[in-house]
């Protein structure tokens, strides 16, 4: 039995148009399932929840980024196998994940592969799949979430350029060992998966199952070279460049000189310790 949680408003309502060629691939394959419709915030999440505790098996998130973030937090990772079904307007990690976008394509993966193992972080008692950080990428959601013409990926570049434009650094300390060490940043992020936004590579070099995170740090540079970073990270070049400091980890601890807002996996989370750890292999997820 497949359980599928699906968000009705991912990506504008488009996503009940995947719903139905999901459900008619499963029906044309003799597999049972049952819909589950979200209807607020968190809701996801707490239908993952609910649905591990009645020993549901296969648990399979039709929506986008938000929704498999919020199935994630619910889910018993250790038990419970993820489906992905990525109908949002980013699917940044079904990108990484190597997961369709042709949903009927997508639900044969779920129905006929096999549930890999695969990493995912915590960070102050909240679990990500794709990318962690604070800076200007909280920033760009910010002004994403107040924007009401624009949608997907063109809306985020706009956000981005005009972030560019007004950002104020961050300065924090990243702590190791004991020891502070301080810097100031346009962005410090830590990934599983490879971009987004729709598409922004980032962590152009990470794998979601190497039992290893990129830490990503575009520190301060002068207003003059903003845009030229722009086209570098638009390239996914970011990592050439003479600002931005590059490490594999297992973890991460961060602190800084005032409250910030931490973005996990485009969600945002206000007053999160940036305390960042990589469960290798801690779920399994059907992905080619």
């Amino acid at each position: 039995m497949l359980e599928l949680i699906v968000n009705p408003m991912a990506n504008s309502g488009k996503a009940m148009k995947a719903v139905g060629a999901v459900t008619a691939r499963l029906d044309e394959r003799g597999v049972e399932y049952r819909i589950h419709k979200t209807e607020r915030a968190k809701d996801a999440e707490e239908i993952a929840k609910r649905l591990s505790e009645e020993d549901a098996e296969t648990i399979v998130a039709v929506g986008g980024d938000g929704t498999i973030h919020e199935a994630l937090n619910g889910m018993d990772c250790e038990r419970v196998k993820l489906g992905i079904i990525p109908c949002g307007s980013g699917n940044d990690f079904a990108a990484s994940a190597k997961i369709p976008l042709d949903a009927k394509a997508a639900t044969d993966i779920i129905v006929d592969g096999e549930a890999k193992p695969t990493d995912y972080m915590t960070c102050g008692g909240k679990k990500g799949l794709n990318i962690i950080g604070t800076g200007i990428d909280v920033d760009i959601l910010k002004r994403c979430r107040k924007s009401k013409i624009l949608r997907g990926k063109l809306q985020y570049v706009v956000s981005l350029v005009i972030s560019l434009i007004k950002f104020v650094f961050y300065k924090f300390y990243i702590i190791r060992g004991g020891e502070k060490e301080q810097t100031e940043a346009l962005i410090a992020c830590v990934g599983n998966g490879k971009q987004f936004g729709g598409g922004i590579r980032m962590c152009p070099k990470a794998e979601i199952d190497d039992g290893k995170l990129d830490f990503v740090i575009a520190g301060k540079l002068k207003k003059s070279r903003i845009p030229g970073a722009f086209i570098k990270l638009m390239k996914g070049k970011i990592l050439e460049q003479d600002f931005t400091k590059f490490e594999l980890v297992e973890n991460v601890k961060i602190e800084f000189d005032k409250p910030v807002t931490v973005q996990i996996d485009g969600e945002l989370y206000d007053g999160l310790d940036f305390d960042l750890r990589l469960v290798s292999g801690g779920i399994r997820i059907y992905r080619p």
